[in-house]
């Protein structure tokens, strides 16, 4: 019987050792398993000999493998190098020296002394001239001015000239009869009042939500009896009002409700995200600007709603009321930050029933009684000083 061109294979289907296969010629299929011997075969690796008795065995050239780098063995102690010294067997290592602590630099008159611990690479520093914003124990006589001292004043940003205002549901009775003062940029004054007295209504027309009944009313330049109505958003970017209710946005962050007030007139975002956490760094809510209002007490509240006011950079600045909500402890924390924002030349007008904080603070105080100003004083108090 005629061998076919496959060679023999055993039961298991594998070819037998030392049967070369026969080739396969063209167009011939080669079976499952069978390589082909027209296939060019990737040379096989260098057999050595196995080494005689007392010859080192012969290494394969390591091709395209990294070289490694020779092993050398270490001298003995006769064949080392001049000055090396080897340390003698059974001694004990001396400890390394420490190094001494340098003494403390003693600061200069009026500088004040800084932590090297606190001085951490990267880490913002304190202005030592900006007291801290909610620490604990203080008082508001801390915010007093300093006797001697006189406080640069600009020019007029706020002027009435017998302004008057009356409600149609009170004809005989106005709720402001005839007030005349000035207040002048860069000032720091309460006012204050008994309720019915008329401090809302005196709110309500610096920023135009109320029109004098008559008389002259001038705010940052603009006369607010003859104002057009597209110029009211224009003033009112120029007044930053704060609320004893905080009137924060409830589905917003701290950040958001910071930036809305920059978005709704327009400004980039490069600008809101450069000034609004600025402005939040300045109320001490840096590390908050990602909480919702629920998340936040009533004192941290009360801050972003400054912060909403001031992220503009208004000359003009309106709190009715900011601290009647909250504790002593957190009121002296907002009248710090609203008396730090006043020392960067912003005028701040604050309508309060806070006995102590007037009285302590000794500002200018405007005291309406029944529609009227009975009382413009210079470092004045609550009630009359007797």
């Amino acid at each position: 019987m005629a061998q076919s061109g496959n060679p023999p294979r055993d039961p298991r289907g594998r070819q037998r050792q030392g049967v070369p296969p026969a080739a396969a010629q063209p167009g011939q299929r080669v079976a499952p398993g069978q390589q082909n011997p027209n296939m060019q075969q990737p040379p096989q690796p260098q057999q050595y000999a196995q080494p005689r008795p007392g010859q080192q065995p012969q290494q394969a050239p390591n091709y395209g493998q990294p070289q490694q780098t020779q092993q050398y063995r270490q001298a003995p102690a006769a064949q080392q190098p001049y000055g090396t010294q080897q340390q003698p067997y059974g001694t004990q290592q001396q400890p390394p020296v420490a190094p001494q602590a340098q003494p403390a630099r003693t600061a200069a008159p009026g500088v004040p002394a800084q932590n090297p611990e606190a001085a951490q690479p990267g880490a913002r520093q304190q202005d030592p001239s900006m007291p801290a914003i909610m620490t604990e124990g203080g008082s508001f006589s801390e915010l007093a001015p300093q006797e001697g001292t006189q406080q640069k004043l600009g020019g007029v940003v706020i002027s009435l000239r017998n302004v008057t205002k009356i409600y149609p549901a009170q004809p005989d009775k106005p709720a402001l009869d005839n007030i005349t003062l000035d207040i002048r940029s860069g000032e720091f004054l309460f006012l204050v009042g008994h309720s019915g007295s008329g401090k809302s209504t005196f709110i309500r027309m610096l920023n135009r939500e109320l029109v004098p009944t008559s008389g002259e009313l001038i705010v940052a330049g603009e006369n607010l009896c003859t104002i057009r109505n597209w110029r009211i958003p224009y003033l009112r970017r120029n007044v930053g009002c704060v609320f004893q209710d905080f009137k924060l946005l409830p589905n917003k962050t701290a950040f958001e409700n910071v930036a809305f007030a920059l978005e709704v007139i327009g400004k980039s975002r490069h600008v809101v995200r450069t000034q609004v956490p600025e402005a939040l760094r300045l109320v001490g809510l840096e590390g908050k600007m990602d909480k919702l209002p629920d998340q936040l007490s009533g004192g941290e509240q009360q801050r972003v709603s400054i912060a909403r006011s001031i992220v503009n950079r208004p000359p003009l600045l309106i709190c009715d009321e900011p601290t009647g909500n909250l504790d002593p402890q957190t009121s002296l924390g907002i009248m710090r930050l609203l008396e730090r924002i006043n020392r960067t030349g912003t005028t701040v007008l604050v309508a309060t029933h806070d006995r102590e904080m007037v009285d302590q603070m000794r500002r200018r105080v405007l005291a309406l009684e029944n529609g009227v100003l009975v009382r413009d004083q210079k470092k004045g108090v609550y009630g009359y000083d007797v």
